[in-house]
């Protein structure tokens, strides 16, 4: 105790405040790095969740012993980032989330046994509405949705029975395209027997109507397919073009819109023709018919010429006659040729096309990093102009048109042609704010161990200063006053001064008092061992 009280008396109050300062940062700044190593990272669960939701999942999060964090006003919850995966297909299990929709285990919840029909109707109807919110919800530009369905019952003997219909309530992110739109009527329409798309409604959050869903409505909907047909050649123009151009001038120096009007009519024309130079001898007939009569004697009989007036006579004196007659008929079946034809044409034929080309010039960079533009000449616009010309189809006698313009661009991009894109390496979000996490821990700690740690160590491992005494007051010369602060500092150096030469006359004399002793000692080794023997036995 009395060798640590030494100790700390040597060291001084200012050196030990000092190390103890310096143990306690260093202690601390350890800590907060050992607590943050070990804190898990947290990441977002689910986002955007009801208060039903959120309650249930935040239950069973603390029944499995998970810690978690909520965050927004409930609707967003954090878990350690390796668990969320595990805990998604855990709580999936369970049915969570419900997104505020109750799908088909409405049925899994209740006793069936003594539920009666119109129980039965209506949950048949909120779990179809709940699967189809959650499989609308499902898609990319849809964040929720909400399904409405009327599906009315045929009473018995009645043959005129009602269309079901639907309407939906969807909140998106941007604007769905009409060709979305309609892929969520046929959706929901596939999914109930006997509704049309036609009957389906859709809303947005914001009170707009994206489908009317009026059944019997045909001609819109024959309108709005041709519309989305046209949009469709339009659109795969402009691709076909902007990338073909993309290799040549760059990626985003050049701009292409495409104007197509197609032929919307579907006709079908049915033709029969005949060809009279080629005939062909179908059947031929032949038929060949002969008369043959002989007058008779015989007086009995009885005819029209045997009454006549001297009919007698003729008789007796000639006795009979004959006669004879043929006929021949030839007949020939010709098979004329004869050609059939059906033609369909289809709605949806390039009528006219009409496209515009905006390409954007060259920059030249100087040693500073100032881009210069250059307009590009004639020579590559004519081959940009022949480039556009095969890749649309170009034809003249259906009337296209083709402009090709050379003008420098609002927005000059920032990569020079022909150079790589920097980077090497794709970070995501995550990784970026871990580095730069790392990079604020790092500047904390040198700036911790350079303006705080090391000039408390300098201060505790330097030697301690004592300051020389000063003569006392008595040295000063009487005649000085105390209020003659100039005269006082004059004579405190005198006096320092004189002390200075003292001391200096003094270390002169050790030195020669050392230096005789070793003399002395050099003369008479014998007898300053003997003395030195005796302060040893003297001191033990």
């Amino acid at each position: 105790m009395n060798d640590l009280g030494e100790l700390l008396h040597k060291l001084g109050v200012a050196r030990i405040a000092a190390m103890a300062v310096v143990a306690i940062m260093l202690l601390g700044f350890f800590a907060f790095l050992m607590i943050r190593s070990t804190t898990p990272q947290l990441a977002p669960l689910y986002t955007g969740l009801e208060f039903d939701d959120s309650a249930a999942i935040i239950s069973e999060l603390g029944t499995m012993g998970i810690p978690h964090e909520i965050r927004g006003e409930g609707d967003t919850i954090l878990i350690p980032r390796d668990q969320i995966t595990s805990v998604r297909m855990s709580l999936a299990q369970n049915g969570l989330p419900r997104r505020g929709q109750i799908g088909y285990e409405i049925f899994d919840q209740q006793n069936t046994l003594g539920a009666t029909s119109f129980v039965q109707n209506i949950n048949h109807v909120r779990a179809l509405e709940g699967e189809l919110a959650r499989t609308i919800s499902s898609l990319a530009r849809v964040r929720t949705a909400r399904v409405h369905l009327v599906l009315p019952e045929r009473e018995l003997f009645r043959r005129e029975h009602k269309e079901p219909s639907a309407s939906i309530v969807l909140s998106v992110r941007g604007q769905l395209s009409s060709g979305e739109i309609r892929s969520v009527q046929h959706l929901v329409a596939s999914a109930i027997e006997g509704l049309s798309p036609n009957g389906v409604s859709v809303v947005d959050d914001n009170g707009n109507l994206l489908a009317s869903g009026q059944n019997g409505d045909e001609m819109s909907a024959t309108a709005q397919a041709m519309e989305e047909r046209v949009l469709g050649v339009e659109n795969r123009m402009r691709s076909r073009i902007e990338e073909l151009l993309a290799n040549v001038v760059g990626a985003g120096r050049a701009r292409v819109q495409v104007s197509a009007e197609l032929d919307l009519n579907r006709s079908t024309r049915t033709s029969e023709i005949f060809d009279p130079e080629s005939q062909v001898v179908r059947s031929t007939q032949i038929r060949e018919t002969g008369d043959q009569s002989e007058g008779a004697g015989n007086l009995g009989e009885v005819t029209v010429a045997n009454e006549l007036p001297g009919a007698g006579e003729n008789n007796a004196n000639g006795g009979g006659s004959s006669h004879s007659s043929s006929t021949l008929e030839e007949t020939l079946n010709y098979e004329i040729s004869r050609t059939t034809e059906t033609a369909v044409t289809e709605a949806g034929a390039i009528r006219r096309m009409s496209v515009a080309v905006v390409v954007d010039g060259s920059y030249t960079y100087d040693n500073a990093g100032n881009a210069t533009y250059q307009p590009r000449s004639q020579e590559e616009i004519d081959q940009i102009s022949a480039l556009v010309r095969s890749a649309m189809g170009y034809d003249a006698a259906r009337g296209d048109q083709i402009e090709v313009i050379n003008m420098p661009f609002a927005e000059r991009p920032d990569i020079q042609i022909g150079t790589a894109q920097p980077g090497m390496f794709d970070f995501t979000r995550d990784d970026l704010m871990k580095f730069a996490e790392m990079a604020v821990t790092l500047l904390i700690g040198l700036a911790l161990v350079l303006f705080i740690m090391r000039p408390l160590v300098k201060k505790v491992l330097a030697p301690e200063e004592r300051p020389l005494a000063l003569p006392p007051a008595d040295v000063v010369p009487e005649e000085v006053l105390p209020d003659d602060t100039a005269a006082l500092i004059k004579a405190r150096e005198e006096a320092s001064q004189a002390w200075m030469e003292q001391a200096k006359s003094l270390g002169e004399q050790q030195v020669k008092t050392l230096k005789m002793v070793g003399e002395l000692v050099e003369e008479n080794p014998k007898q300053a061992t003997l003395v030195i023997r005796d302060w040893l036995n003297r001191a033990a």
